[in-house]
């Protein structure tokens, strides 16, 4: 028994009710249990009791064993002092309270408490595999669809922290987010320092020369701190050195990595297509927010590196003419992990509706992303269809599977009180 168990046990009355009595003998009406509390206090507040011929309001406290509240120091605790009731697994010492308690080690079902064992003890891809086609579509589509939302509002929360960095200036923050992005999980944290280093006030005035904004990414970057062969490299090292002074940069103290990379996702590459994407649309925040299809938002990211790149993956190596062009699996990801989340934000933000539910409706129209977590949604023949099955099954798995949080998951209420 844990105490997450016992107190879903009492949210959702899953006891035997009949004939309950306290560790006094005196009969016990459940009326209300109560309402959940996830905040500081008792665990259920608002619930109403009789407890004989009394009836009582207040809140209700529940512990694995009695003599929980006195290790817990409750007595001493402001916020208990409403308390009408503690709610026991076991009842190992009499503690004299002056409210009643209740028992519920023989009132609860073997087989609920089975189940929740194998859920928390299997080893399988998620805890309910076995049972998971028991659960119905309005069931899923109903978890789905606020799973979505949770992780939306995570993103959120990263977004609101950033503007607060750069006082509110979403072009910016938008800035910030594609640069992490474009490093992808190796050099996100990387790229995005990079993108910090430079304000996009400076990148606005070089954005017309392909050469100056390549020359301040790569620079910051500490790229271009060697001595090279060629004359493009050589030109960028001269522009930056000139730029850095004049703006007074600061290169980032950690190089991108190149290891254990593809050519086509090294850092090179994408700080070009990078530079690329700033000159050909600094003010994108502003087109994504007319857009109305994420088609024409895809055209706007899907930018080509500018020519020296087509014979190169890295500065003063040539290799056969590739132009260095996103996949169609990186613009969608960019915009399934970037676009949507700052267009929901910024709806939030400012309580427009209709931008929250442009970025849903966009990953409705997106094509589902695929990684080891949807490949395993799907192994079990559940539909991925569309962005939003992905990022709601990316949520489930990482917040609720993972985590063992089945009480707090739909689909493991479900099962459990089946």
């Amino acid at each position: 028994m844990t105490e997450r168990l016992l107190q879903y046990i009492w949210q959702f009355q899953h006891f035997n009710a009949k004939d309950l009595r306290t560790t006094d003998g005196e009969a016990l009406q459940v009326i209300h249990p109560g309402i959940y509390n996830t905040n500081q206090g008792p665990d259920f507040t608002d619930a109403k009791i009789k407890s004989g011929r009394t009836v009582w309001a207040g809140s209700i406290e529940l512990h694995i064993n009695t003599s929980d509240w006195k290790n817990h120091k409750h007595s001493s605790d402001s916020n208990y002092r409403n308390v009408i009731l503690h709610v026991v697994w076991e009842d190992d010492v009499d503690l004299l309270l002056p409210f009643p308690t209740l028992i519920l080690q023989d009132k609860v079902s073997k087989i609920l408490l089975s189940r929740y064992e194998e859920l928390m003890n299997t080893g399988s891809f998620i805890p309910c595999e076995k049972n998971i086609q028991q659960v119905n579509d309005i069931t899923w589509a109903a978890w789905k669809e606020r799973l979505l939302v949770e992780r939306l509002q995570s993103k959120t929360r990263y977004i609101f922290d950033l503007l607060q960095k750069n006082n509110n200036h979403w072009e910016e923050t938008l800035w910030w987010l594609l640069a992490k992005n474009f490093g992808i999980r190796i050099n996100s944290v990387a790229f995005e320092a990079i993108a910090r280093s430079i304000p996009i006030a400076v990148l606005a005035k070089h954005k017309n020369q392909i050469h100056q904004a390549e020359a301040l990414l790569f620079g910051q970057a500490g790229l271009l701190d060697k001595e090279f062969e060629e004359d493009y490299p050589r030109l960028l090292q001269r522009e930056y050195r000139f730029l850095s002074k004049k703006y007074n940069l600061q290169k980032i103290k950690t190089k991108p990595a190149f290891l254990r990379m593809r050519p086509s996702s090294f850092p090179t590459v994408r700080l070009a297509q990078l530079a690329m994407l700033v000159h050909d649309n600094l003010h994108l925040f502003s087109k994504i927010k007319e857009a109305t299809r994420p088609g024409s938002v895809k055209e706007l990211l899907s930018v080509t590196a500018n020519d020296y790149w087509h014979y190169h993956y890295v500065f003063d190596e040539t290799s056969a003419f590739k132009k260095k062009k996103p996949g169609g699996q990186m613009i969608s990801n960019i915009l399934i992990n970037t676009v949507v989340p700052i267009l929901f934000a910024y709806g939030i933000h400012q309580n427009e509706g209709r931008y929250k539910d442009k970025a849903l409706k966009w990953l409705e129209e997106t094509t589902a992303e695929q990684n080891a977590i949807t490949r395993g949604f799907s192994s079990l023949s559940l539909p991925n269809k569309t962005a939003f099955d992905s990022q709601a099954f990316i949520q489930l798995k990482n917040e609720y599977c993972d985590k063992r949080r089945c009480l707090d998951c739909a689909i493991g209420n479900k099962l459990l009180r089946s």
